[in-house]
This record gives C-alpha cells, sequence and structure tokens, in this order.
C-alpha cells in the first residue's frame, strides 16, 4: 500500500499545460488508451485498469473532496486483464466502466495526468506518489499546491469525486 495525494481537475487549456510540463522537464511516457472498470464492492473502490500502457488492478480509499485529497492506494500490476475481469464481472458485479484517452508525464514522484473522457471533458490529474513511505503527507501536499499554482488551476477547476462518479450521476 502507499500514500498518493491527487488533484483533479477540468482543464480548459490542454496545450497549454502540455506545453508548461514539456518545458519544466516532465518525462512524457505516452498516449494511454484506457478502460477502467468498476466493480461493486463495499468499502472504497475497486477498478481493473485496462491500456496500452497502464495495466492493473487497483483498490483505493479517498474522500470525495476538491482540492488536494489523500488516497490509500493497493495495486497489483497485470500483464492482460480480460480474464481477471471476466472472473471479477461474475463474483462482484460491474458498478460502471471509464473510457478515457491518457496523457502520462512524471516529474520526479509526481505523475501528471492529460485527460480526454468522452462525454465529461478535458482534464488534468496531479497524484504525488509516496511508493515508499520516504516522503511523506506534507511534502505530498506541498507538491501539488505548487503545481496547482504553477499550472495556474483556478479553485473553480477543481472536482471533488471521480469520473466514475460523474459517469453514474448521469445514469
Amino acid at each position: 500500500m502507499h500514500l498518493n495525494v491527487e488533484i483533479k481537475a477540468k482543464c480548459v487549456d490542454r496545450a497549454a499545460v502540455r506545453l508548461w510540463l514539456l518545458n519544466h522537464g516532465a518525462d512524457f511516457r505516452g498516449t494511454d488508451g484506457q478502460t477502467d472498470t468498476y466493480f461493486k464492492i463495499a468499502d472504497g473502490r475497486l477498478k481493473l485498469r485496462q491500456g496500452n500502457i497502464e495495466n492493473s488492478l487497483i483498490h483505493y480509499q479517498r474522500p470525495n473532496q476538491s482540492g488536494p485529497k489523500d488516497s490509500q492506494v493497493t495495486m497489483c500490476h497485470i500483464s492482460e486483464g480480460a480474464e481477471l475481469k471476466s472472473v471479477l464481472e461474475k463474483a462482484l458485479g460491474v458498478l460502471v466502466e471509464v473510457k478515457k484517452q491518457r496523457e502520462i508525464y512524471f516529474i520526479d514522484n509526481v505523475k501528471f495526468h492529460l485527460d480526454e473522457v468522452p462525454g465529461l471533458g478535458s482534464f488534468v490529474e496531479i497524484e504525488a506518489i509516496d511508493s515508499d513511505g520516504s516522503i511523506g503527507k506534507e511534502k505530498l501536499l506541498a507538491q501539488c499546491e505548487h503545481y496547482l499554482q504553477a499550472l495556474g488551476i483556478q479553485q473553480e477547476d477543481l472536482l471533488h469525486n471521480s469520473y466514475s462518479d460523474m459517469l453514474l450521476e448521469r445514469l
């Protein structure tokens, strides 16, 4: 398990965010066509991520609030998810499926996503990651706040819920 501090916001100018990241030494890892399948569980969230770059089974607990939020994450990287998805669908049932195009960037331990979600729009995520407990919550929070300001993300653009929540609200 590891600790993340995350920010999700509407992205009004993807090109400007992309340019800022590249001008500040971000490592572009690629564009991933991802499908996140959320399963019905009693506590937290369980999703199977299937993409051409990232493939994993992820359980996390995170409050729905705007701005930086803690997320307790347990993740298992997988090589192929079709069989696992079938087992989880039968055992738990599917809550919702989120499809997105995601550009992935890193600056040190901070991961940036530029997402395009059909039916929802464009978003930016900032995810400060403490994978081994050596960074601490305060520094992760400070990193998120720094990049929030550096990228010019406005308070009114911050989101409190996940893509899955937004899609479920539309049903």
